[in-house]
């Protein structure tokens, strides 16, 4: 027997909901509602959806996808192109020698995929174009690396002709990088994910570029771990206000060599 998909019996109940009330827009107690009803247990997970195949089949049939609007308030939109970016095609691969270390493949995590590139140096090399070796750099000329955190902001932005007002939007970063003005701004995922929501580099990116820091350029980085491949994609936002504007930059395929 098929496993039940709890999430996407509450994602459909919520559209059902919205069709019948001719609403599209919900909020998180209705969430909690529906997955109280599915007995799905964690409600904030709902409507996390990184990629398009996590989209009920329901909603990829009727090219419908969820638009955050801030607040715990959500909105059923149609346009599924619209939000999610596939991933383009990789333009150059590189044979990179693997220096493992005791910790590198303890686990198969997200933050550890990001440890273990950035250790190895390959997160320097795709962003800034050479292999920095730290030693014959002082501390202070060192790129400077930033952990994963989460806050909260208000966030401005349109989205096609809709302006979104995000009020006290939590904000998840897997891992910063600055050196000399330059912000890489880094996602990290498992498998072989054929696109993902823009979301998910745009919140980091606004967020830093609403700083009034002085940086010269903020490049967001999506790194996807395949066995012993790792694959980044670089953007950023051609309208820093509009989360439809993002522009592809270049794209590197490495092959850890043992």
């Amino acid at each position: 027997m098929a496993k039940i998909n709890k999430k996407s019996l509450v994602l459909e109940s919520l559209l059902q909901y919205c069709k019948e009330k001719n609403n599209f827009i919900f909020h998180n107690d209705l969430v909690k509602e529906m997955a109280k009803q599915h007995n799905f247990g964690n409600p904030f997970d709902a409507t996390k959806l990184d990629s398009s195949d996590k989209l009920p089949l329901s909603f990829r049939e009727q090219n419908i996808c969820l638009l955050h609007l801030g607040g715990g308030n959500h909105q059923f939109i149609k346009g599924i192109e619209l939000l999610y970016h596939p991933f383009e095609a990789i333009q150059t691969s590189i044979n990179w020698k693997y220096k493992k270390s005791l910790l590198n493949e303890y686990n198969d995590s997200e933050s550890n995929i990001l440890s273990v590139a950035n250790n190895q140096r390959i997160l320097h090399h795709f962003l800034f174009g050479e292999d920095l070796e730290f030693e014959n750099l002082g501390i202070e000329n060192r790129p400077k690396t930033y952990f994963p955190h989460r806050t909260k902001t208000t966030l401005k932005y349109q989205f096609g002709d809709i302006l979104i007002n995000a009020q006290n939007q939590q904000i998840e970063i897997d891992l910063t990088i600055e050196y000399k003005g330059l912000i890489g701004i880094f996602e990290a995922k498992n498998g072989e994910p054929k696109d993902f929501n823009i979301y998910q580099i745009y919140h980091p990116y606004l967020y830093y570029y609403n700083s009034g820091l002085d940086f010269k350029q903020i490049i967001c980085v999506y790194l996807v771990r395949n066995d012993n491949n790792l694959k980044l994609w670089a953007y950023t936002f051609s309208n820093p206000t509009h989360l439809d504007s993002i522009q592809f930059l270049k794209s590197c395929e490495y092959i850890l060599i043992r």
